[in-house]
């Protein structure tokens, strides 16, 4: 007699109340082991891509909405700010160091972003191919940005103007170059097109003189190439001889860099003084704000908690009722079939073993409810990944198995082989002579 046989062919003998306590074992397990997930990914997401960012300098605003766009990327600006004034800031001998980011512009969804390479350098973005840029209209993009897009090295494409995917209004009058393809680095710097800050400036601004000055001369006859050339502004024309700081003054229309504008300031402080002091007299005595990553992603983690607590909760419920649904099932079962359990112990089965094939029975269906809710998982996370990255350009990958779910199927085991005892407790008290005598 092979107990454990006994116990699976048990547990296939009444199907329908033995898939009601795996459906909901399996939703259980499944919300548990989403959540788990998601926050496993986004902990990893935030912690990488808020590592070494100090303090975030923008427009006066939302902090969190300058903490979201300008270092997780996934929100709009709450507008621009004086680079000399950040500059000023940069220069501050409690800073160690400044990253200025500049965008207002995307290609079929994905940021283009203005910046240094000190920016990469924060990130450890390293090419896989090409190289870095080292002049305007040179692109580098990220790995998830260049496989989504289908871009390489030598690609060309012309931005649109704006943060939406479908912007009507497109620059073409100044196409970008890809220079240099990214390693993948699970931060930011994966789904996005980074330049120089120069890219992001000239784009805008021969944007505005060829939409608005050069189309009103025609309109009004006047040539407008030959215009400029009178007036030496042709942004196309340079003498070989001019060095590099003259073809940049030459560029931006002979205007300065303090006079210009970025999106925000990345800021990384030398010591824990700057974060105490520094915070403070930027917004009390500037026209900009000044947001901590930290203090604002801690606070957003406290909002989604409430909603995860929610989750657990409603979780455990479902856990419970489904271990209730295993105990009314077995005992009900345990009941219908002690006739059957009776002939077995006349024929030499102890109550041991007439309580280990319940349990067997039990563990089927608990062992069976929780790898089908992990499988249930992985599906929600494909389903809710594919969402994030079409929305957010961000891409969660798989945790793999983690060690809470290790726990949770030890929980999981010890749940039901309590409720599966609790459902056997007849077994321990069959009147073998007083059933068979009833049931002849």
């Amino acid at each position: 007699m092979n107990i454990y046989k006994l116990g699976i062919k048990n547990a296939l003998s009444n199907p329908l109340s033995t898939m009601l306590s795996i459906v909901l074992m399996l939703l259980s397990i499944g919300l548990i082991s989403l959540m788990f997930q998601v926050t496993r990914q986004l902990d990893n997401k935030l912690a990488g891509n808020i590592r070494g960012i100090d303090m975030v300098l923008g427009a006066k605003g939302s902090p969190l909405q300058l903490v979201l766009s300008s270092v997780l990327h996934v929100d709009a600006p709450t507008g621009n700010i004086n680079f000399g004034e950040a500059k000023k800031i940069a220069r501050n001998p409690l800073v160690k160091q400044g990253i200025p980011v500049s965008y207002g512009d995307n290609y079929k969804g994905f940021r283009i972003l203005g910046t240094e390479k000190s920016f990469l350098e924060l990130y450890r973005a390293e090419t896989e191919e090409g190289r870095i840029w080292e002049k305007p209209f040179e692109v580098v993009v990220g790995a998830l940005a260049a496989e989504r897009l289908q871009l390489k090295v030598g690609s060309t494409f012309s931005g649109s103007h704006g943060l939406m995917e479908n912007s009507a209004e497109h620059h073409d009058h100044h196409p970008l170059t890809v220079v240099g393809v990214l390693k993948p680095t699970n931060t930011v710097a994966d789904q996005l097109i980074i330049c120089n800050l120069e890219s992001v400036w000239l784009v805008h601004e021969h944007g505005h003189d060829d939409h608005g000055t050069e189309s009103g001369k025609a309109e009004q006859g006047e040539e407008p190439h030959e215009h400029q050339e009178e007036e030496g502004e042709h942004p196309h024309e340079h003498d070989e001889g001019h060095d590099h700081d003259h073809e940049h003054e030459h560029d931006h229309g002979q205007v300065p860099d303090e006079d210009r504008e970025i999106t925000s300031m990345l800021i990384k402080f030398k010591n824990p003084m700057g974060m105490v002091s520094l915070p403070r007299m930027i917004n009390d005595n500037t026209n900009m704000q000044a947001a901590l990553p930290n203090y604002e992603i801690e606070r957003l983690s406290t909002l989604l908690s409430a909603g995860s607590r929610a989750i657990a909760f409603i979780a455990a419920v479902i856990m419970l009722v489904s271990a209730i649904s295993i105990f009314v099932n077995l005992y009900k079962a345990v009941r219908e079939r002690k006739y059957e359990m009776a002939l077995l112990r006349t024929y030499g089965a102890s109550r041991g073993q007439l309580l280990l094939a319940v349990m067997v029975e039990g563990l089927v269906i608990g062992i069976t409810g929780f790898l089908a809710g992990i499988i249930f998982s992985r599906l929600g996370m494909l389903v809710l990944g594919s969402y994030v990255e079409e929305s957010y350009r961000y891409a969660l990958g798989n945790a793999g198995i983690m060690k809470e779910e290790i726990f949770l199927f030890i929980f999981t085991v010890i749940l039901t082989i309590f409720a599966t005892i609790m459902a056997a407790v007849p077994v321990f008290y069959l009147n073998v002579s007083k059933i068979l005598a009833e049931d002849d």
